[in-house]
């Protein structure tokens, strides 16, 4: 499944047939976005022989649970990560329809991250970018609402975005960022609810609450941060495909990653926390215990020590023939529990 936009002059064409793309990239004043969801094999082949993208990055591109990053291709010096200092010079489509090749290219891997209440855990959703100096190509598995959120703000007539890839990029970003925002609110509900399932209630199935809460900030973290590099690469002043007033859009992105982070990072800190003190009071639960069955098993003891005193087979004993020699023994077991709790009660023991 896929879509095709395209823009020229503020005039917008959308869910063009595939076959007019390689006449929509050899005008240069055209804007053109590919979207493709699910690709399959006439995708791939649509990404190598029109567009001439490197099978690397296609293969990266086509598979799951890749790392976020940015690669430049293309350039005089391959390399991973770095700015360029030559201008973009695009090649596309000869006259006899022949692919010379996408030209000078970003590759870019971005997250989506997206709250499952029926599975109660944060889900993530890569989404890749063939970023050209005048097109754009999106992949990605599974539907994704910010593409169709970054479309209607692209053709609004009123809308911020300007007729350029750096705009258009910045926004793709900036709709997947912004849901990070929601996610962190969640999870900052979660850990208030979880402290007063522990400091309250001692909720037992804390600890299950606990490791989950982790478990997605560390999925989070582990695409958050490499994404705060990705956007740091795409700072720099002298790419080729973004303009020098792009910048600063991108810089209130990487604020917002930066925002993101930081809030990882301190509600890593509070699970933590918390569960230290589950384990205390855990542990102060069952140190209770073992004091109150220690001090049963005192009065037990003491109890025990009469009876079995006059418990023992001799003939002779003072009190077994007194007639109140049954209701001494019961006092005496009686006032020796007394004065045994008094004291335990005086040391504070229970």
């Amino acid at each position: 499944m896929h879509r095709l936009i395209t823009a020229q002059d503020g005039t917008f064409l959308v869910d063009l047939p595939i076959a007019q793309i390689g006449s929509a990239l050899s005008h240069p004043s055209t804007l053109v976005w590919l979207d493709i969801q699910d690709p399959a094999e006439e995708d791939i082949s649509l990404l190598r022989d029109v567009f001439g993208f490197h099978p690397l990055a296609i293969e990266d591109a086509t598979r799951a649970h890749e790392r976020p990053k940015v690669d430049a291709y293309g350039f005089t010096t391959p390399r991973h990560a770095e700015a360029p200092t030559q201008p973009p010079a695009a090649e596309h489509e000869s006259e006899n329809g022949e692919p010379h090749g996408a030209g000078k290219y970003y590759f870019a891997v971005f997250y989506t991250a997206a709250y499952s209440s029926e599975e109660d855990h944060v889900a993530i959703q890569a989404i890749s970018l063939f970023i050209g100096s005048h097109y754009l190509v999106t992949v990605h598995q599974g539907p994704s609402q910010h593409i169709g959120e970054t479309l209607a703000r692209w053709q609004a007539p009123s809308g911020p975005l300007q007729h350029r890839i750096g705009a258009l990029v910045y926004a793709l970003f900036d709709a997947m960022v912004d849901d990070y925002f929601p996610i962190m609110d969640q999870i900052a509900d979660r850990v208030e609810d979880l402290e007063g399932a522990i400091f309250e209630r001692f909720d037992e199935g804390a600890i299950e609450t606990i490791f989950g809460l982790k478990r997605d900030l560390l999925t989070l973290r582990r695409v958050v941060a490499p994404e705060r590099d990705v956007i740091n690469v795409l700072l720099r002043r002298d790419l080729p495909v973004f303009r020098s007033r792009d910048v600063v859009y991108f810089q209130d992105i990487y604020d917002h990653l930066v925002r993101v982070i930081d809030n990882i990072d301190t509600y890593r800190d509070l699970l933590s926390s918390a569960l230290d003190s589950y384990l205390s009071l855990q542990s102060n639960r069952l140190n209770q215990i073992v004091k109150l069955l220690t001090i049963g098993s005192i009065l037990l003891m003491s109890m025990a020590l009469i009876a079995g005193i006059y418990g023992m087979n001799f003939k002779y004993m003072p009190e077994l023939n007194q007639r109140w020699g049954y209701p001494w023994a019961l006092g005496l077991m009686a006032t020796i529990s007394t004065v045994l709790i008094v004291v335990f009660r005086r040391r504070k023991w229970f």
